[in-house]
């Protein structure tokens, strides 16, 4: 008999996130998102291009009153997402985010159309604006954001047409995560007790990290199996993602989808390249791990299914998800007593959902929700693994939490190109922790082959799905079908490339883009890399040189989007437009390849 997974109802209390410090009853929900459709019919739409042109003040009321709509927007979104994700099977949950999603997606549709107003405004004008009504300033930030776009900016009657059109071209995202997450049958692999297991998801990877090799060829082959006998449906869904990203880029004239994704988050196009550039001028560390693992492993063919299980003999240890906390507490004591007490408080006071349940989306995310708490999504699985993943959201969550709290809400969102920086720089801080904490060379080896997995999933795993999607985009900017054998060849060849000749590329492997949410996300994959070669950066200054390093790094944090990303990570001490932090962190892996090499020489 297969394992099964609790029923959403059957979840402790305590192990669930608590959407009631959202709101208490599901009508006080409804009453504000009952609230905000009336504001946006009745408020927000007298803003129109003569009314904001006849004085500050005008421009001032139309700001506080987008204020009041997004503060509550907000809490509307969280509440109905948060409801939904933990259990994607519920209709009812799934029809309240549909209600909150058509609020946003109306919203855009106004803000768009007025946006098109404040970008078209000559620039003396809105420089007299300021001068008049000194209240303006708090906004300066996200007017001065808006109008840098205006050589990409439409008519008002387009940029409607485009903002409207945004529900219609998240329907492929939609899709893809009801299939992925609600529709899917998972398939059963006998373990290594002999029991039949549901390879969900969430247990995909810790089956692979099995030491039977049997349990860990028939997890990847069954579990590849079921994407590939819908090969066509994704390769359908993803065609139409890339097609939807570029008809957007191409309307507000740029020259590729790519171009477009990077330069709404303010980031040089040339950071992208960069990326690539420099870790392909670096694969000879990747082939250098991959013979070390084939070595350590001691087989005689290395295969993909052999990636995630552990190279060095080290006891299963069963990290509970107390003991979890309780060390990465300890390891982000070195950030300060401020920061480790907004941490504990979110161990404390539920802003995690712990485990898996039954319909529950995969993975782990933070949410920030400004005025309540950041939300933080976990599939802990008891292992060193989830133990990171745990970090990783965390930082995620008070990088939320200090940009809410040190700015109003146009300015706490910061961009998308800073956003796993904190995450990482956690996980980096965990790892020196745990090894300056141990003598005993298994349990240090076992981390060391924990940290190279870092590098080689986040550096040059994310960077191969960055030139993946940068390779798939241009093809159908060429104007050439994305078929499913088109993406499998992509997808294949490149896994050739960055795994080298100590490892057979399974064919099997070909299909994985179809199980990666994250091409969904329309370019936002190459910035795990840079905020990983960031992090890196950073943490290592924090651990060098203390409190001055720690300063600037919350500073950091507390910035939201009053400066563009490159800025606010060069404030901290960090260029990435340059392909430095690339090179100095791809040099540390090969330390580590090398240390842990000569430790069994």
């Amino acid at each position: 008999m297969a394992k099964e997974l609790l029923k959403r109802e059957q979840v402790a209390v305590e192990d669930t996130w608590a959407v009631e410090d959202i709101y208490a009853t599901e009508e006080a929900f409804l009453a504000d998102a009952d609230s905000v459709e009336k504001k946006l019919k009745e408020e927000l739409t007298k803003y129109d291009e003569k009314y904001l042109n006849e004085s500050g003040a005008h421009l001032l009321e139309y700001y506080k009153n987008l204020e009041e709509v997004m503060l509550i927007l907000d809490k509307v979104l969280n509440y109905s997402e948060r409801n939904a994700d933990v259990d994607t099977s519920n209709t009812h949950y799934q029809a309240l985010r549909g209600k909150a999603e058509n609020l946003y997606y109306k919203l855009a549709e106004v803000t768009a159309t007025i946006g098109s107003y404040i970008v078209a405004m000559d620039a003396a004008k809105i420089n007299q604006y300021f001068k008049e009504v000194p209240e303006l300033e708090e906004y300066r930030v996200s007017i001065a954001d808006l109008r840098r776009l205006k050589p990409h900016m439409l008519s008002s009657e387009a940029e409607a047409l485009l903002a409207a059109s945004n529900d219609m071209g998240s329907a492929v995202d939609k899709v893809y995560s009801l299939l992925e997450n609600a529709d899917f049958e998972n398939p059963t692999v006998k373990d290594e007790n002999g029991e039949m297991v549901k390879v969900s998801s969430g247990r995909f990877v810790p089956m692979l990290e099995s030491k039977d090799v049997r349990v860990r060829r028939e997890t990847f082959q069954a579990y590849y199996a079921r994407y590939e006998q819908y090969k066509n449906t994704f390769a359908s869904l993803y065609e139409g993602k890339a097609k939807a990203n570029f008809f957007y880029a191409k309307a507000r004239k740029y020259s590729s989808s790519m171009e477009a994704a990077v330069d709404a988050n303010n980031v040089p196009k040339e950071v992208y390249y960069n990326l690539i550039e420099a870790v392909n001028e670096n694969m000879d560390y990747m082939h250098q791990y991959m013979k070390l693992r084939k070595k350590l492993l001691g087989v005689e063919e290395l295969h993909m299914y052999d990636l995630y299980t552990p190279m060095v003999e080290q006891e299963e240890e069963e990290i509970t998800y107390p003991m979890a906390q309780k060390e990465i507490a300890e390891a982000l004591q070195v950030l300060g007593d401020d920061y480790v007490s907004v941490l504990k408080r979110g161990f404390e006071n539920r802003w995690i959902d712990k485990y898996e349940n039954e319909g529950k989306r995969s993975g782990a995310y933070s949410a920030g929700n400004y005025g309540v708490h950041p939300y933080v999504l976990m599939n802990y699985q008891y292992n060193l693994d989830s133990e990171f993943t745990l970090a990783h959201e965390m930082g995620h969550a008070l990088h939320s939490y200090y940009s809410s709290k040190n700015n109003n809400i146009f300015d706490s969102e910061y961009k998308i190109f800073v956003a796993e920086v904190a995450s990482t720089c956690n996980e980096a801080l965990l790892m020196d922790y745990l090894l300056k904490r141990t003598n005993d060379k298994k349990k240090k080896a076992y981390l060391i082959n924990h940290f190279l997995e870092q590098f080689r999933t986040t550096l040059y795993r994310q960077t191969m799905f960055a030139e993946f999607e940068l390779r798939t985009h241009e093809i159908v900017e060429r104007g050439e079908a994305l078929t499913a054998e088109a993406l499998k060849k992509v997808y294949y060849d490149l896994n050739v490339k960055y795994y080298g000749n100590d490892i057979v590329v399974d064919d099997e492997i070909a299909i994985e883009w179809a199980r990666i949410p994250h091409f969904y996300y329309n370019f936002y994959v190459y910035q795990y890399a840079t905020s990983f070669s960031a992090s890196m950066a950073l943490s290592k200054k924090i651990l060098e040189e203390g409190k001055p390093a720690v300063d600037k790094y919350l500073e950091f944090l507390s910035g939201g989007c009053t400066k563009s990303p490159i800025e606010l990570l060069k404030g901290a001490g960090v260029d990435m437009t340059t392909k430095k932090p690339i090179s100095e962190a791809l040099k540390t892996f090969g330390e580590l390849i090398k240390e842990l090499d000569e430790m069994y020489a």
